[in-house]
């Protein structure tokens, strides 16, 4: 069901700082912050020949990032993502097998411009899992 790795996702404490380490330091290509609010993120994508790296940073005292830093100040590995042909297919069947969806349950349009749901990460061995539509 699951496809190739989309992304990993670090909530960092300074979105400037480590977009810097991964360009300077590390010689990543770097894309532009981007707002989103439906999400209560700024995100940065680090682009690598297999995947992305997505910076998280907390847009507004709603986010789930701010509350994630609070514990980890250093910041840290937040969650994943896999790629799924079908969202809901995907969904419907995860539900089944007894895995948790949060929120509505209904996908929301992810930093892709594309449908993202998130699984409990108790069901997932303590990570927690974001699937995105391809």
């Amino acid at each position: 069901m699951i496809g190739r790795l989309n992304h990993v996702a670090i909530a960092v404490p300074d979105l400037a700082a480590a977009a810097a380490q991964y360009r300077d330091t590390l010689g990543a290509i770097v894309r532009d912050p981007q707002d989103e609010p439906d999400h209560g993120v700024t995100v940065v994508f680090i682009e690598l020949p297999n995947t992305k790296i997505e910076l998280l940073y907390p847009l507004g005292d709603a986010s789930p990032i701010k509350g994630f830093l609070e514990k980890n100040p250093a910041g840290g590995i937040h969650h994943i993502c896999y790629e799924v042909d079908d969202i809901i297919a995907a969904r419907d069947r995860l539900k089944a097998a007894g895995a948790r969806v949060l929120g509505s349950g209904e996908p929301k349009i992810g930093a892709h411009g594309k449908p993202v749901l998130f699984l409990h990460p108790k069901d997932f061995n303590g990570c927690l899992v974001e699937l995105e539509q391809v």
